[in-house]
């Protein structure tokens, strides 16, 4: 007997705000099946706000506000029965990241849940990463969003190491990533790494998925330091407008590329990574495994 539901994720992050549906195929004897059906992104640019003044503006209080009504509307034409919205880093650190909450409820009916950096990594963990692997390897996963990064260490299939850092594309293009912090970075990766002889990384984040893409390798193989390099070398040589027109950026993914790569190349260079490996999953991934397996802090039934 075949049965398919249809859950979905809202990540509110500190770049842009998506919306993955996804449905959930189950037969008897068998295990579920995950494939995603539709994603939607808005930029709104939530950390613009927040890591300069604190709090979000009006302006975009009101663009969550209509995005939320917009993405209520979307998951009742696919009949979505469950769905988690999970705001991570601009909200947490929002003077008044509770007002928009309640501001979304009222207008739009959509619950969001601020999640910490620990139920964000958890979150992230519940994903098919581990599918990937191979698990007599050592990785370093690396998540980089607009307003944080999340590190993990994993050996032989196991995490075994894991910290969340305010080192964001966001945050470094309005130049407010200290030196202390990267110094922290830096020291965190190489204590974690050292003891193993080779480490690859893993990369998730819009940016890194957008870069995979325009290198052309086929899933499942690694892209390079010395490609990335290049990449980041090459990067430099455009104008924003070049990068929109000449690379097919998005506007809203034309500027944070440049800062998401250094995050990366920084990683392989402190942990000694050679290649990095691009499965293209993130936290929605992992917010709809964890609606289903029911291991988040909650999750609502659409009205």
């Amino acid at each position: 007997m075949l049965s398919i539901k249809k859950y979905a994720a809202i990540d509110i992050g500190s770049n842009a705000v998506r919306l993955l549906i996804a449905n959930i195929i189950e037969e008897k004897d068998k295990e579920p099946r995950f494939r995603k059906s539709s994603l939607v992104r808005v930029p709104i640019r939530l950390g613009a706000d927040v890591f300069l003044n604190q709090e979000i503006s009006e302006y975009n209080k009101n663009r969550m506000a209509d995005t939320m009504l917009a993405f209520n509307l979307i998951m009742k034409s696919h009949n979505v029965v469950k769905y988690k919205a999970c705001a991570t880093s601009a909200m947490r650190e929002a003077n008044n990241g509770e007002e928009v909450v309640d501001l979304v409820l009222k207008n739009s009916g959509v619950q969001i849940d601020i999640i910490d950096g620990e139920e964000e990594a958890a979150i992230i963990a519940a994903t098919d990463l581990h599918s990937f692997l191979d698990d007599t390897k050592t990785y370093l996963y690396v998540d980089v969003g607009g307003g944080s990064t999340e590190f993990t260490v994993i050996h032989l299939g196991k995490n075994v190491a894991s910290r969340s850092f305010k080192v964001g594309t966001v945050r470094l293009l309005n130049d407010i990533v200290n030196k202390e912090t990267w110094d922290e970075l830096q020291l965190w990766i190489k204590e974690n790494t050292r003891e193993y002889e080779k480490v690859d990384l893993v990369g998730s984040g819009g940016n890194i998925n957008k870069i995979f893409k325009l290198s052309g390798k086929r899933m499942g193989k690694p892209l390079t330091y010395f490609y990335l390099t290049s990449f980041y070398n090459m990067l430099h040589t455009y104008s924003y407008e070049q990068r929109i027109t000449e690379l097919d950026l998005n506007q809203d993914r034309a500027d944070v590329i440049i800062p998401a790569t250094r995050i990366y190349l920084s990683a392989m260079k402190w942990s000694g990574a050679k290649d990095i490996y691009v499965p293209k999953i993130g936290l929605a991934d992992g917010i709809v495994k964890s609606i289903y397996f029911d291991t988040v802090s909650s999750h609502t039934q659409l009205k």
